[in-house]
């Protein structure tokens, strides 16, 4: 066993065993509009994981993750902070972790990994899509379990409908995920450290779509100042941002203004929260 420390948020990364070196991913390729996923599919995105709590059968703990289904893969985008609350929480809301085919890690902060070694020993044969600056260490790490590791730089197609923004940022390198569907783009963020309102132009940079129907995760935007918050806001209104499910290190603060801002566009969320994409 190899043990790795990162002095990320408080968080440390998972320890993993080492096997030998993975073998890196093609390099990122160029990405083309579309303009559903599957017609007649339901997106449906499960939070597992959250600092929030919105079924009180789940524990929370800092950090975040969710499950994405309705796709033409089952997606775990990020494993929270740690093994034992994200199964506990996945085993209540009835998630078997066999039926997942992919794991996207947004970043290398460990309330994002930290339950990545605890979810491979009960399913390593995954994809796992992580940000090309992740320690080698590690990446060879996650391979040991069977899992096959592909390395995200740039922006490019994971699959039908299903985009990766590719590496953002100038300090803690970040990739979010960004799926088409007919009210628009499904925008889903780990902590968006390289600011949320870029991701979200990077998303309409990568999809020519007018429309994002949904923004939803972690917003890094707790202890912001009202008129911060209040100028986020107004982008996301000029960026033509329908709905809004701010979780995580978004802060109350944030969830507040965006609740009173959006009305019955604002989704609460939480760990155990549900939200189905006509």
């Amino acid at each position: 066993m190899i043990a790795m420390l990162f002095l990320t948020l408080s968080c440390a990364q998972p320890a993993l065993p080492s096997p030998p070196p993975s073998t890196g991913a093609p390099a990122a390729e160029a990405t083309a509009p579309e303009t559903s996923r599957r017609p007649g599919d339901k997106l449906t995105i499960s939070i597992i994981y959250d600092n929030n709590v919105y079924d009180q059968r789940l524990e929370a703990k800092w950090g975040f993750s969710c499950l994405i289904e309705g796709l033409e893969k089952t997606i775990l985008f990020d494993t929270g902070g740690d093994s034992a609350t994200l199964l506990h929480n996945m085993k209540e809301l009835k998630i078997d972790s066999q039926e997942i085919d992919v794991v996207v890690l947004s970043h290398i902060h460990g309330d994002h990994v930290g339950g990545l070694s605890g979810f491979l020993k009960e399913n390593g044969n995954v994809m796992v899509y992580l940000p090309r600056s992740f320690p080698e260490s590690l990446k060879e790490s996650i391979g040991s379990f069977g899992a096959e590791v592909n390395e995200i730089s740039e922006a490019k197609k994971l699959m039908t409908g299903v985009y990766t923004t590719g590496e953002l940022g100038n300090g803690t390198r970040e990739q979010s995920l960004v799926i088409t569907t007919s009210k628009g783009l499904v925008i889903i963020t780990g902590c968006a450290h390289p600011g949320v309102v870029n991701i979200i132009r990077k998303a309409k940079d990568i999809v020519p779509e007018k429309r994002v129907y949904l923004v939803m995760g972690g917003f890094h935007l707790a202890g912001e100042s009202a008129s911060r918050i209040e100028s986020i806001i107004e982008q996301f209104r000029q960026l033509s941002v329908e709905k809004v499910a701010s979780c995580h290190c978004s802060g109350d603060e944030t969830r507040r203004r965006f609740r009173q801002a959006y009305g019955e566009g604002y989704i609460e969320s939480g760990a155990g929260k549900i939200i189905t994409v006509p």
